[in-house]
């Protein structure tokens, strides 16, 4: 039977421009490509790990606007629960994206529907983990932690404190900075280089990422955690999910845009 997993976070509908090269400071670069693409956090989230075989309701938040059913597009065609979806009259998030012929990006989000997501609105159903990110307010990803039943996963992305406690939290090199020295387990994406596991600040496990040509690291993060948690939830040790993450990753950062990025579990046992 498949696991059950309930992602609670983001949903934004990403505004995508592709160029040669990014701007500096106060620099027009002209010549992009330009499209529409569902994304947020916790969307990208939910849809990678419905994919990998999860089975996935989303507790999010959206605006009555134009951009809404462009960004639950994808969430819709994986198959991931919206029973739960809140709709306020205030704007879908958005995020500003561009990206370069290397695949770097940068990112700008307006969060905007995805701060209506509150407290009293979770009702996490019945489960076998939660997986919260830091795209909607702390108060709201604290209240995830207390109602989650034996797993509750953090992405502490982006890098924002107070931290809630977390079974096993996730974040970049950069984030990483920014995380208080805290117990349990600890995950660090290294990019083309990883990643790492610690256990009580203790390095236990590393994975190497296979080589891609990257074509955007947009959801590459998103598609590593999604693979990490549902990993574990199928019974799976940390060493192997690891494994298996960093692959989903390398998969993600090898194709254009976040959602549609995201690798299938066939996809990432053939890459293993």
């Amino acid at each position: 039977m498949a696991v059950r997993l309930t992602v609670v976070g983001s949903i934004n509908l990403d505004l995508v421009a592709r160029v040669e090269r990014l701007p500096r400071a106060g620099e027009t670069v002209t010549g992009a490509a330009f499209t529409r693409i569902p994304g947020g956090k916790g969307a990208n989230q939910a849809v990678a790990a419905a994919r990998l075989g999860a089975q996935v309701e989303m507790l999010a938040c959206v605006g009555e606007d134009e951009h809404a059913e462009l960004a639950i597009a994808g969430l819709k065609e994986a198959g991931v629960g919206l029973d739960r979806l809140k709709r306020v009259q205030v704007p879908t998030g958005v995020a500003l994206i561009t990206v370069d012929a290397a695949g770097e990006n940068e990112i700008v989000v307006a969060p905007g529907a995805n701060l209506e997501l509150r407290p009293d609105d979770l009702d996490l159903g019945d489960t076998d983990a939660v997986l919260c990110q830091l795209e909607i307010p702390l108060e709201t990803v604290e209240r995830a932690s207390e109602l989650a039943p034996d797993g509750f996963f953090l992405n502490a992305a982006p890098a924002r404190g107070p931290y809630p406690a977390a079974d096993v939290t996730i974040v970049n090199r950069f984030e990483a900075d920014t995380l208080p020295q805290r117990d349990g387990v600890v995950v660090t994406t290294l990019g083309p280089e990883g990643a790492v596991l610690y256990e009580d600040g203790i390095e236990v496990a590393r994975a190497e990422a296979p080589h891609v040509q990257a074509v955007d690291g947009t959801g590459a993060g998103d598609a590593f955690t999604a693979c990490f948690v549902v990993s574990v939830l199928e019974g799976r040790s940390n060493e192997e999910a690891l494994r298996r993450a960093a692959v989903a990753g390398a998969l993600a950062a090898a194709t254009f845009g976040a959602q549609s990025s995201m690798p299938t579990k066939d996809q990432v046992d053939a890459l293993l």
